[in-house]
């Protein structure tokens, strides 16, 4: 939400409310800026304003950040009609302001960042910034070092005219490496693997830039950054 802006809007933004019921508040004389009643729903306020409503104090939340530890079965968007979202696991307010900074398919588990800070979600998204996100990868194919050095160098997507950016990968076993990457193409990793003429068995991001997941998050939990995780996006 930016500032100054409407009463009626602020008051519809944080409370959840159709702009229609605001304006009807507002005309009752239940809505009051720093304990004077208006009874006009265009008054402009700022951010340090205090607003009530019947009483109640308004507060605006200001920019979040929170990290999630996504199981499968939830995809990464706002609304879905057919199956359950990353929204669905927050309990929070206003989360129809929030986003996913880089998102992840609905069978990949792992760090999901969640935000209402589009400037800061830029940083993770754009390939420009070259913030690195890692990845878990089980094969169902024995990694190779031929195939490990496709990945550094760039490979070819289907359909895709320009290789990908050079990865950052390494054997964990026969089976399994850690692969760094700064793009987020459609199912990127997933389509390296394949170009490579492997297959992806499970996926579990652990890493976005220096924000590494939290080990004492179970599957569906989360909790907000610290600032100074917040700040690690923000730094050159």
């Amino acid at each position: 939400m930016k500032f100054p802006c409407r009463i009626d809007k602020f008051v519809s933004h944080i409370n959840e409310l159709p702009r229609s019921k605001v304006k009807i508040l507002i005309k009752k004389g239940e809505v009051a800026i720093n304990g004077i009643v208006t009874k006009k729903s265009d008054v402009q306020i700022g951010a340090d304003d205090l607003i009530e409503v019947s009483g109640k104090q308004l507060k605006y939340l200001g920019k979040r950040y929170f990290m999630l530890n996504k199981p499968q079965g939830y995809v990464c968007a706002n609304h879905d009609e057919l199956h359950p979202t990353v929204f669905d696991l927050l309990n929070e307010p206003n989360l129809k302001d929030f986003h996913v900074a880089g998102r992840l398919d609905i069978d990949t588990t792992g760090l999901v960042l969640i935000t209402n800070d589009g400037d800061w979600s830029h940083q993770i998204t754009s390939p420009k910034k070259q913030k690195f996100k890692t990845y878990l990868v089980e094969t169902k194919e024995i990694i190779t070092e031929e195939s490990l050095e496709k990945l550094r160098h760039g490979v070819a997507l289907h359909n895709e005219k320009q290789l990908t950016r050079p990865a950052q990968a390494e054997a964990i076993d026969k089976y399994a490496l850690r692969l760094s990457i700064c793009e987020g193409k459609y199912h990127q990793v997933k389509r390296m693997l394949a170009a490579v003429e492997n297959h992806v068995v499970e996926l579990h991001r652990e890493k976005i830039s220096g924000i590494t997941l939290d080990t004492n998050l179970a599957q569906g939990e989360y909790r907000p950054l610290t600032q100074q995780e917040v700040d690690i996006i923000n730094a050159k």
